[in-house]
Parts: C-alpha cells; structure tokens; sequence
C-alpha cells in the first residue's frame, strides 16, 4: 500500500470512540475492583455494562469500548451483551423509567389501560422520553409480582396496586422532583444512574429498607402455619407408587 493510499484510509476510517482520559482513569479502579469478584475476568461483564451506564445513562460505544478493553474481549461480544438484555439502554433516557407490566395478569387487570393512559398525559410512546429529560415509558414484561398486579417499575423499584388515576400522579410526581416512596422497598428513589450503579454491585446505603414481602406474597405462608403444613422431609418421603416408578 502506498504512503497516499495509508494516509487516505486512516483519514476516512471510522474513529475509535472511546470514554474521555480523566473518565477511563476514574473507571478502571472500579472496573478492577469488579472484575476481582469473578473467578474468571469476563464473568464481570453484566456488572460492567451497569458501571458505564451510571456514567452517561446508557450504554453507549464508548462505554462498550471499555468493558471490551478492561476485561480483554472483543468489542462484538460486548455488543452482543449488550443488545440481549433489556436492562441496558442503548441510548440517552430519562432520569426515571418507569415500565407498566403488559404481561397476561397485569394487563388484564388493568395494564394495558394504564400504559395507554401515561402515553397520553406524557405524550410520549413506548421508550421514548419527556421533553424535560425527566420521564422515559416503556411496556415491560412479568416483573413477578402478578399478586400486586397492575404493578409499574420505577428504575426497578415496585408500584403496586396501580390504576390510571395513580400511575398519572406519580409520574407527575417524578417530573416535578417531588419525593416519591416505592410500595415496597427502599424509602425514596433514585435516579437511573444511581441504580445502574447499585446494580453495578456499589452500595448506596440503602439495602434493606421498608417492606420486602408484603401480605399478598406471604398468604401462603400464613395459611400453612396457621394449618400446621409443613414440607416433606427428603430423608423419609413416602414410598413411591409403581407408576410414579415407571413414569421416572
């Protein structure tokens, strides 16, 4: 290849996006310490993927970039990651997203409605965002909470029990930065960012608060004390029938 034609392609090549030099520098510390809680370095990536994206509130190519760098990988394999999990925004949203549960339970007793109805009032679709960055929409599936069923996510944290009229004064709520409490869990919110970096595997201080089973999860549980159920023993199980036997 002549000197023109090597000065010609690295003119018109595609530049190697990459995070700025004083973000790579503040990452890496975390980066490695993330990496040390694997046995092996790839095993990391998840967590990885959720550090970048408390940077710059998704997943972008040079966030990529580093995961691929830091664990020693191709960039399509992070890519890959990257594009399966719906976690992972692949481009800038809101500092709130709120996901309405359209799975069978939730829809049917109320989902869909609640879905149509915040499109209307935020005059956004699904995954797009409010116009003041504050509210992203998007339909999510069975977060497994169908005994609270309609539930809407906030940033991963529950809101049990909604209706159209509800699910409209919250995210009213988020876009005014009024405290919001979740249903169960932690006391307040967060931002989008801050959770990516709970997920991330970076304590918020948080852990723990407020209600984590409620009534409706723990019904079976009061019903089987209160009728003194209580499970086989695996050590003296009955004798199994010939046609269990034969079906095995």
């Amino acid at each position: 290849m002549s000197e023109h034609e090597t000065t010609e392609t690295a003119a018109t090549a595609e530049p190697r996006e990459a995070f700025a030099a004083e973000v790579t520098a503040r990452l890496e510390p975390e980066a490695k310490e993330i990496i040390g809680r694997y046995p092996r370095p790839r095993s990391a990536l998840l967590p990885l993927l959720h550090l970048v994206q408390a940077e710059e509130g998704h997943v972008s190519k040079a966030g990529m970039r580093f995961c691929a760098d830091q664990l020693g990988i191709t960039l399509a394999e992070v890519n890959a990651v990257a594009t399966f999990y719906t976690m992972y925004r692949r481009r800038p949203g809101g500092d709130y997203q709120v996901g309405v549960c359209t799975n069978t339970l939730c829809a049917v007793m109320g989902g869909d409605e609640i879905f149509q109805t915040l499109k209307d009032h935020l005059g956004v679709g699904n995954n797009e965002t409010t116009e003041d960055g504050r509210v992203t929409l998007e339909h999510v599936e069975c977060n497994a909470a169908c005994d609270f069923a309609p539930v809407v996510m906030v940033n991963w944290e529950f809101f049990d029990n909604q209706t159209p009229d509800t699910a409209k004064r919250l995210v009213d709520d988020l876009r005014l930065g009024r405290d919001v409490a979740p249903t169960r869990g932690p006391a307040s919110l967060c931002t989008w960012k801050q959770a990516s970096r709970v997920l991330a595997g970076f304590e918020d201080g948080r852990a723990g608060e407020g209600v984590q089973a409620a009534a409706p999860s723990l019904a079976g549980l009061r019903l089987a004390r209160e009728r003194g159920w209580t499970a086989p023993d695996p050590d003296n199980l009955p004798p199994r029938e010939q046609g269990e036997e034969d079906a095995k």
